[in-house]
């Protein structure tokens, strides 16, 4: 018994060897490997192939091959999670009831036979269809050597291993099986090589494709094919059907075993180290497991690249994709948003560009945001329903979703992805800084301006320069955006340079106080401000600051080039003016108007809607939106022109 035990360690030791040497590039492989090895006596070699007949290319291409699909990988997975095999799996013959054999040695046998079926195809994998492409390959030199062992991988490691080591040993336990009734400790010392499969199982899809290109490619590949494939070895199937053999055999191991584990009895001396075998198979399937979710994420984050261009600052493939889909822009020019495409990544929010000619890549990439330092917000626009805003240090973008349940889906995405960075970080930090945390950075961080893209302020929502009030035109005057504040501003207000740290330092265009601000110069005297006019006072920001305030339209040819509908607003400070803007947003009202002594009166024009302002050969007409509406603009006209002053903060609030 000494000796035999030697002599498996002796066994276990060359399959180390085995092994690494077969890793090695260039090493050829076969069983050539191992014709110097010391072999056990009580081994036995594997089945010799029968001879396979050559008939025509023709006859057998007429068949068909059937191809083995990603789908098929992904349901073999699932299987493996779920433990479908166990449930699906029916014991096979058992003997009659004469033999009176243990249960458990009938699942040894089974075990046994499915080995040796198993490694007679592991050898016509090996020794048939990978030695004679590589004969070809070298001979006429019609495809790659490289490829041929790219399409089967490490599969003459695994052969070797289950011929050479596994088989015997099984063989040998089963011969002396009335002597040594157990199997545990033969599949302990040898399940930890069953890991192999993972470097195999990786590479499978990978093949498959390879395996189909070539076919369509070469020829001389495809006749090779044809002829093995047509022979009694092969039974009619393709190479692809018995590539995933190798696939298959780890969860059969763990059906066997796992049943091989019920049929013992309570106080078997087995027992023990087959639960532990079983626990160990169990990890090597796991482990396959997870090189199929790994290929499955290379293999989708590798098609994602090539629909990007495959550009270099953004292939990585230590990436996770976690989402991506169409959205809308809003535009701060145009009034109608426009298409867009995103792809968020768990460090990165792509904002991309459909391709009109989708050849190679289908987007271009337009922004890359990072996760790190990203904020995601609901945005409450009447315009446009089912809008967010996604804020970053490289940008800020205001986009919307197709529905309300579109938009919560990816704010949760981006957020989960903010998350998971914020806690990466706080970990990291903790782990290099302690839990104390500076005051001074936390108040640097409370400042964004210059650290983050600002949020753009849309063109159309002011009709002036938000920081001199005075009124754009399409020639001498017109609009320009502050990259560190986001205020639309005119170019002499907007002339000057100052380094923004979310745009790698690099000089922007900015207005004014953002450059005093940001740099801590003092402006000159001649750039600034001018002295307030009459008509520059802001536009209250909501109704607690005026007594009525809403859009109106200004009708008759009295109010000029000012437009068709205004921001009219009768201020809470100044109750006795009506104050006509473009826009809320802005700053200067292109029309002021005392309201003392007019007279307000119903239009002419019978539209209950309208009312007028009348004085003294002055006429203003105006269109409300709604007659209630009308009625407390005339209701607070009339009370202005009266010299009525409101005494409480809230007397008399009429606002819309």
């Amino acid at each position: 018994m000494e000796g035999l035990s030697q002599e498996k360690l002796a066994s276990v030791s060359n399959l180390v060897t085995v092994f690494e040497n077969s890793r090695i590039p260039g090493a050829a492989p076969g069983a050539h490997v191992l014709e110097d090895m010391h072999h056990s006596p009580g081994s036995r070699s594997p089945p010799p192939m029968g001879p396979w007949e050559r008939p025509s290319v023709r006859e057998a291409l007429e068949s068909g091959p059937r191809t083995v699909s990603r789908r098929y990988l992904s349901s073999l997975k699932n299987k493996l999670s779920s433990g479908a095999w166990r449930k699906s799996y029916q014991p096979g013959t058992h003997p009659g009831p004469g033999m009176q054999e243990p249960e458990e040695k009938r699942i040894v046998q089974e075990l046994l036979e499915t080995e040796q079926a198993y490694v007679a195809r592991l050898h016509l994998l090996d020794q048939v269809f990978f030695q004679e492409l590589l004969k070809e390959a070298r001979s006429s030199k019609a495809f790659p050597e490289d490829v041929v062992r790219l399409i089967f991988s490490n599969i003459s490691s695994i052969y070797q291993f289950h011929a050479q080591f596994f088989l015997p040993e099984l063989q040998r336990r089963l011969d002396d099986w009335e002597a040594t009734p157990r199997i545990g400790d033969v599949i302990q010392k040898l399940a930890p090589f069953l890991k192999m499969y993972s470097e195999y199982v990786k590479n499978f899809e990978r093949a498959v494709e390879l395996l189909a290109t070539w076919t369509d490619k070469s020829p001389q590949f495809q006749e090779v094919l044809t002829r093995i494939q047509s022979s009694e070895a092969s039974g009619s199937l393709t190479l692809q059907h018995h590539m995933l053999e190798p696939v298959q055999r780890i969860p059969r191991y763990e059906l066997l075993l796992k049943d091989y584990v019920r049929k013992l009895p309570a106080q078997a001396p087995d027992l023990a180290d087959a639960q532990k075998a079983l626990d160990m198979i169990f990890s090597a399937a796991q482990h396959s497991n997870a090189a199929i979710t790994e290929m499955e994420r290379l293999q989708e984050l590798w098609d994602v690249y090539q629909r990007l261009g495959l550009e270099d600052d953004i292939v990585d493939p230590s990436n996770t994709l976690l989402r991506e889909g169409p959205v809308l822009k809003i535009s701060f020019r145009r009034s109608d948003p426009i298409e867009r495409y995103l792809f968020l990544f768990n460090n990165m929010l792509l904002y991309c560009v459909p391709r009109v000619i989708q050849v190679g890549a289908h987007f271009q990439v337009r922004t890359r945001i990072d996760v790190a330092g990203m904020k995601v917000r609901e945005l409450t626009d009447a315009e446009f329903p089912h809008s967010f805003l996604v804020s970053g240090k490289q940008r800020t973008l205001e986009l919307q979703a197709r529905s309300q349940e579109e938009m919560i889906s990816w704010m949760q995405a981006c957020q989960a992805a903010i998350d998971q960075i914020e806690k990466r970080n706080e970990t990291f930090k903790a782990a290099v800084q302690g839990p104390e945390v500076d005051a001074q950075e936390k108040e640097l961080q409370s400042e964004e301006l210059g650290l983050r893209a600002p949020q753009w302020v849309r063109d159309k929502m002011v009709t002036m320069c938000m920081r001199c009030h005075e009124p754009f035109n399409a020639l001498t005057r017109r609009r320009h955006h502050c990259r560190a504040c986001g205020y639309v501003v005119c170019a002499r207000c907007s002339d000057y340079r100052a380094e923004l740290k979310y745009d790698d330092n690099r000089p922007n265009r900015v207005c004014f106080d953002c450059y005093t601000f940001l740099t801590g110069n003092v402006l000159p005297e001649d750039k600034e401000d001018k002295r307030r006019g009459i008509l520059e006072k802001g536009s209250p920001a909501g109704s607690e600051q005026s007594l009525v305030c809403s859009f109106l339209q200004l009708v008759g040819d009295k109010w000029g080039k000012s437009g068709s509908r205004g921001w009219c607003v009768i201020p809470r400070d100044d109750p006795l003016v009506l104050y006509v803007y473009a826009a809320p947003q802005d700053i200067r009202a292109h029309t002021s108007i005392p309201l003392l002594g007019y007279q307000v009166t119903a239009g002419p024009q019978g539209d209950p809607r309208v009312f007028q302002l009348q004085q003294s050969g002055q006429l203003y007409t105006f269109k409300a939106e709604t007659e209630e509406l009308r009625g407390r603009w005339m209701k607070a006209m009339e009370r202005a022109a009266n010299g009525w002053n409101p005494r409480e903060p809230n007397d008399g609030d009429l606002s819309d």
